[in-house]
C-alpha cells in the first residue's frame, strides 16, 4: 500500500476552512514553543492547527480550529520543531531496505529523506531503483528518490553488473517520487564536456529539478569551476572550511556531512560560526549510516546535536535540517517548516541543545514516541533477481589471492598499497618495501592483501593489491558485498586461503559482510536484497553488524567504523588510490596503474 498525501491545491479549502473556524481540525497542538525556521524565531504559545495531513492554521490562538473529533496535544511547554530532513542519503548504507531503514529512523525525528539509491543501480540499474523508488512511496514519511547519475562510477575504470543511460534518466524523471539526479561524481566527465553525462544533467534541468554534485577533487582551479558550470547544485564532498566556502560562492549547496565514518562538519561549519558567511547556503545530511549508528546514536537528530556541540545556534542548526534543504529541492512550499500548506511533520522535543526526539508527526499522524515506532512501514515483495545477485562462476582458492612478483625482482619490490584514512572518504596512495618469497609479494607489518571478486557476471576475475591501515593481526580475511560504487566483492585480508573461504561463503548465503580468522567464520551480517541490504528489523542488522565490529577489532582492527571503510575501498572517484575489477587505479590520474612503482 501505498501513504499518499493530497497537494496543497487539492486540500486548499478544507485549509482554509479550518483556519477560518468553519471546520474542525483533525489535530491541534497547544502549549508549546514554535520555532519558526521561516523567521529563526522561538514564538511562546504559538499553536498549529492540522487538517488533511497539513498544517491549515499557525499562531497564537488555535481554539477556533477545535470541533468535535479534533484530538487535541498538550505540548507541555516543549519546543516544536519541523520534522528533521536529510539532504543527501544512500539507504543501501544502512544494510537495510527503504521500509526498514525507515522504521529506523522515524523515532529519531527524520521525516523526509533525499536519497540516491546508486547501490542498487550498480547491480540491478533501473530496475533495482523502481524497486527502491515503489518501496519509498510506500512508507509513512517522505522518501524522495534522486535518479543515479553514475553506473559506473567512472567509465572505463570499472565494470558495473549494470549501467544507467542518459535514456534511463529521462524516463525516471517522470516518476511520481523522483525529485532530482543522483550526486554526479563522474567530475571529470562533467568537466570534459562528456556527452552522456551532459545529457542526464540536461534531462534533469528540462524536467525542473535538482542535479546532485559530488566534486572530490582538491582541485579549486579551472577544473572545478568547468563542473560547477555543468549544473550539480550542491556538494557533500567538502572536508575543510574553504571546501565549503568554495561552494557557496558559486552559488551551491555546501552539504556538511555526519554520517557513521564520515566527520566533515566541525571542519567546515565554522564557515558560519567563524567567518559569518550565510546559513541558508548550509544544509545538512548523513551520507552513509549503517544501522548499528541509527539503532545506537540516531540519524539526522546526531548530526544536529552535533554541529550544536560544534558552536552552531540551535535554531540556525535546525533550518540547516530542515527549511534550507526543502528550499535547495524546490520544494519550501511543501516541506521543511511549521507554516500553513506544508505536510504536518513535527517533533516535540524539551530542550533545543541536547534535542530529545519525545514525539513525532508525520502528515498530522503520531508516528513514533518516546524511540517507540507507532506505525506501520510497509514491505516491497522484492522479486527472485533481486536476490541472486553474487555470482562467483566457480570456487575460488587461496592461490587466487596472491601476488607474483614482477620479472627480475630481488628479495623485496616497491609495491604501491593504499593507504586508508580514519573518519575520511579519501585514501593516501603509498609505496611500501614488501618481501618476495617463492615468486610471490607477501604482506608484512601493517600492509595486508586486498582483493576485488568479480560477482555480477560470474566470470571468476580476482583482481589483487595492499592495503594498509585496518591493523590486522594473525590469520583473518573480511569480505562484502557492499562495495562501493561498483559494487563486487571486497575482500581484505592477510592469509589468501581465508580470503578464498570468505568468498566463497558470501558465494554460498547470496551476499552479505563475513569475517573469517583461524579457519573459521568468526560473523556474518546477511544481505540477500541485491547483495546490499536486509530486510529484516534494524536491530538484527545493527546485532549482527555488532558482531562483525567485534570481530574486526578482535582481529587485531582499531579503526572507527572501520567496516564503511571497507566498503569504500573500490570507489574509484574519491583519490587517491583504490581497486577495481579492472585494476588498481590511480583517482589523481583517473588511469588504471601497475600495482609497482615505475609500472604506469
Amino acid at each position: 500500500m501505498e501513504h499518499p498525501i493530497k497537494s496543497w491545491a487539492e486540500t486548499a479549502p478544507r485549509l482554509v476552512a479550518v483556519a477560518a473556524g468553519r471546520e474542525a481540525a483533525d489535530l491541534v497542538i497547544r502549549g508549546g514553543r514554535l520555532v519558526n525556521v521561516q523567521s529563526r524565531e522561538i514564538l511562546d504559545g504559538w499553536e498549529v492547527a492540522v487538517a488533511e495531513g497539513r498544517f491549515a492554521y499557525v499562531g497564537p490562538d488555535a481554539s477556533h480550529c477545535i470541533g468535535e473529533g479534533t484530538e487535541v496535544v498538550d505540548a507541555g511547554d516543549r519546543y516544536l520543531i519541523p520534522g528533521l530532513i536529510d539532504a543527501h542519503m544512500h539507504i543501501e548504507s544502512g544494510m537495510l531496505t527503504p521500509a526498514e531503514f525507515a522504521a529506523a529512523v522515524i523515532p529519531h525525528g527524520t521525516t523526509t529523506m533525499f536519497t540516491d539509491p546508486h547501490e542498487i543501480a550498480n547491480v540491478l540499474g533501473l530496475d533495482g531503483v523502481r524497486m527502491m523508488h515503489d518501496e519509498a512511496l510506500m512508507q509513512p514519511v517522505n522518501i524522495f528518490t534522486q535518479m543515479p547519475s553514475c553506473a559506473p562510477s567512472a567509465p572505463g575504470l570499472e565494470t558495473t553488473g549494470h549501467e544507467i543511460s542518459p535514456e534511463d534518466v529521462a524516463e525516471a524523471m517522470g516518476w511520481p517520487g523522483i525529485v532530482g539526479l543522483g550526486e554526479m561524481m563522474n567530475y571529470p566527465g562533467v568537466m570534459a564536456g562528456d556527452a552522456k553525462m551532459l545529457s542526464e544533467i540536461a534531462a534533469t534541468m528540462r524536467a525542473g529539478k535538482t542535479v546532485g554534485g559530488h566534486y572530490a577533487s582538491p582541485d579549486r582551479g579551472v577544473p572545478f569551476h568547468a563542473y560547477v558550470a555543468g549544473g550539480p547544485a550542491d556538494d557533500h564532498e567538502g572536508t575543510r572550511e574553504s571546501d565549503a566556502i568554495d561552494r557557496v560562492r558559486q552559488g551551491m549547496r555546501s552539504m556538511l556531512r555526519l554520517g557513521s565514518a564520515w566527520y566533515d562538519v566541525e571542519s567546515q561549519i565554522t564557515a558560519v560560526t567563524e567567518k559569518g558567511l550565510d546559513p541558508r547556503n548550509f544544509v545538512l545530511c548523513t551520507d552513509d549510516c549503517h544501522s548499528g549508528t541509527l539503532v545506537n546514536d540516531g540519524h539526522m537528530d546526531r548530526v544536529v546535536r552535533h554541529a550544536i556541540a560544534c558552536g552552531c545556534d540551535p535554531v540556525v542548526a535546525l533550518q540547516m535540517a530542515t527549511i534550507n534543504t526543502a528550499t535547495h529541492f524546490g520544494m519550501e512550499r511543501e516541506l521543511g517548516s511549521i507554516a500553513p500548506g506544508r505536510r504536518a511533520d513535527a517533533i516535540l522535543t524539551s530542550d533545543l541543545e541536547t534535542l530529545p526526539i519525545e514525539q513525532v508527526f508525520a502528515r498530522g499522524v503520531l508516528v513514533a514516541e518516546d524511540g517507540d515506532l507507532r506505525v506501520t512501514c510497509p514491505h516491497y515483495d522484492w522479486p527472485a533477481r533481486a536476490r541472486d545477485t553474487v555470482r562467483l562462476g566457480r570456487d575460488l582458492v587461496a592461490d587466487d589471492f596472491k601476488v607474483a612478483a614482477p620479472e627480475g625482482a630481488g628479495t623485496t619490490v616497491r609495491t604501491k598499497v593504499i593507504g586508508v584514512v580514519e573518519n575520511q572518504a579519501p585514501t593516501r596512495a603509498l609505496l611500501r618495501e614488501l618481501p618476495v618469497r617463492d615468486g610471490q609479494v607477501l604482506p608484512e607489518g601493517p600492509v595486508a592483501r586486498i582483493a576485488l571478486v568479480e560477482r555480477h557476471r560470474g566470470t571468476g576475475g580476482v583482481t589483487n593489491a595492499f592495503v594498509e591501515g585496518f591493523g590486522y593481526e594473525g590469520r583473518m580475511a573480511m569480505a562484502s558485498t557492499v562495495a562501493h560504487d561498483s559494487h563486487h566483492m571486497i575482500v581484505v585480508g592477510t592469509d589468501a586461503g581465508m580470503m578464498a573461504a570468505a568468498a566463497n561463503r558470501l558465494g554460498e548465503v547470496g551476499g552479505g559482510v563475513t569475517l573469517w580468522r583461524d579457519g573459521a567464520e568468526r560473523a556474518l551480517v546477511r544481505l540477500p536484497v541485491a547483495g546490499l541490504m536486509s530486510d529484516a528489523p534494524a536491530r538484527e542488522v545493527a546485532a549482527a553488524a555488532e558482531e562483525l565490529g567485534a570481530a574486526m577489532r578482535e582481529a587485531g582492527c582499531t579503526l572507527n567504523n572501520a567496516y564503511m571503510q571497507h566498503s569504500l575501498l573500490a570507489l574509484v572517484v574519491i583519490p587517491e588510490l583504490r581497486i577495481s575489477d579492472l585494476g588498481l587505479v590511480d583517482v589523481t590520474r583517473f588511469e588504471i596503474t601497475g600495482l609497482f612503482e615505475g609500472q604506469q
